[in-house]
């Protein structure tokens, strides 16, 4: 049986089944092992682990620990709770942006590439070349949000490191949108999200691109890159505080377990916790040769039972209403069995957004798209319900053709 405990109360003889952290913060190779000695359970507490799923039937058992159903019927609980709150409203159509979001997307990522590589050969960054990209960005998603963001759910794992980038600049101006900060503040976080990762640029590459775990000496070259990157930054005097900021302690966490600062709650910055929600978001979603990205949904999930420790709650909850459970792009499986592509949030209600409803799992055979709302009763558009989010590639399917129909 699966079980919730608290790291306090781990043994040696349990087995664990999930560190439930993000996949950057642990220390181990594997995430699910026996515990053998008191060694692991000291590195798991160290990495701000603060629990853990265990499986009884592998190994000793905590009985009055809550089984992993219930916890997670708790957490689901909450989350509609969160679910069911106002968020932005677009100012052009999905289709409208896309095509401008193309754009955007591939001259940022090479642009990201560039500065890495000037980056490596000792080069100070050039603002004037990054600035005109962030306002792009930025007109984006004051146009349309969920264009440029559902794009960016697309990932090369040859190109992670720079479309990463380019992601967490893009949710982070999202995200400062949502909040309502000023136009100043959202472009200079924009700038700080775009930049962030400069330092991975003195990673070698056969540790930056290793296909597996890393070991305890590469992960401490790894945790170099937030004090690398602020220096590189130093090298241009127009880099302003907030980048400066955003590039260094985008990893800290509020219990003090990060990197490179061990800076608590009270320390961080605003702008450098919502980077850090964004940086981790992004990651856990992503695939990489190593690791399978979770669903937006999972990965939001599991950002606000993390929050208990690692995020502001506050942001954490303000997040997930800026992205929605079920961002732009995200294919889901229906109540009636049919799959369709998130296109547009509900204002108020994050769990009903309009999809375009493109195949029939029951007959295993494409449909007339069509757009449903799913905030809506049968007759009026909607009668359907979200069931889960699916994976395109379970199905076969390219459900990015169909974010748009005719």
């Amino acid at each position: 049986m699966l079980k919730k405990v608290d790291s306090s109360q781990l043994l040696v003889g349990m087995y664990i089944h999930d560190l439930s952290c993000d996949w950057m913060t642990h220390p181990f190779i594997r995430q699910r092992f026996l515990i053998t000695k008191d060694d692991e359970i000291r590195k798991i507490i160290d990495a701000g682990i603060h629990d853990v799923v265990i499986d009884s039937d592998k190994g000793l058992d905590v009985q009055d620990a809550p089984t992993l159903e219930e916890s997670n019927a708790q957490l689901e609980s909450e989350l509609v709770q969160i679910a069911i709150q106002p968020v932005i409203v677009t100012r052009v159509s999905l289709g409208e942006e896309l095509r401008r979001a193309a754009q955007i997307r591939h001259q940022a990522s090479g642009l990201v590439r560039t500065v890495m590589q000037d980056a490596r050969l000792g080069k100070a960054i050039e603002l004037d070349q990054v600035s005109p990209v962030v306002e792009s960005i930025t007109e984006s998603i004051l146009r349309n949000p969920g264009a440029l963001t559902g794009m960016l759910r697309i990932k090369n794992k040859d190109d992670y490191t720079f479309l990463h980038s380019v992601s967490v600049c893009t949710l982070l101006v999202a995200f400062c949108r949502s909040r309502k900060m000023d136009a100043e503040t959202t472009y200079q976080a924009g700038l700080g999200g775009l930049l962030h990762d400069t330092g991975k640029a003195l990673i070698p590459d056969h540790i930056l691109n290793k296909p597996g775990r890393l070991t305890d000496e590469e992960f401490d070259i790894v945790k170099k890159h937030p004090r690398d990157g602020y220096d590189i930054l130093l090298r241009s005097p127009e880099v302003g505080p907030i980048p400066l900021d955003i590039t260094l302690h985008h990893h800290e966490r509020r219990d003090a377990s990060g990197y490179p600062d061990k800076q608590g709650e009270g320390s961080i910055s605003e702008l450098a916790q919502m980077a850090a929600i964004v940086d981790v978001y992004d990651a856990i979603t992503a695939d990489r040769c190593y690791h399978k990205g979770v669903s937006a949904a999972e990965a939001l999930r599991k950002i606000y039972e993390w929050s208990k420790f690692h995020f502001n709650p506050v942001f954490a909850q303000e997040f997930m209403r800026c992205v929605g459970i079920y961002p732009v792009g995200t294919m889901v499986m229906l109540e009636s069995g049919r799959l369709g592509v998130v296109i547009e949030p509900h204002e108020t209600n994050l769990l009903a957004p309009k999809v375009n409803v493109f195949f029939d799992t029951k007959r295993n055979t494409y449909v007339k798209p069509q757009t449903v709302d799913l905030s809506k009763a049968l007759g009026f558009g909607g009668g359907d319900k979200i069931v889960r989010p699916e994976s395109p590639q379970k199905w076969n399917v390219d459900a990015m053709k169909f974010l748009v129909i005719d």
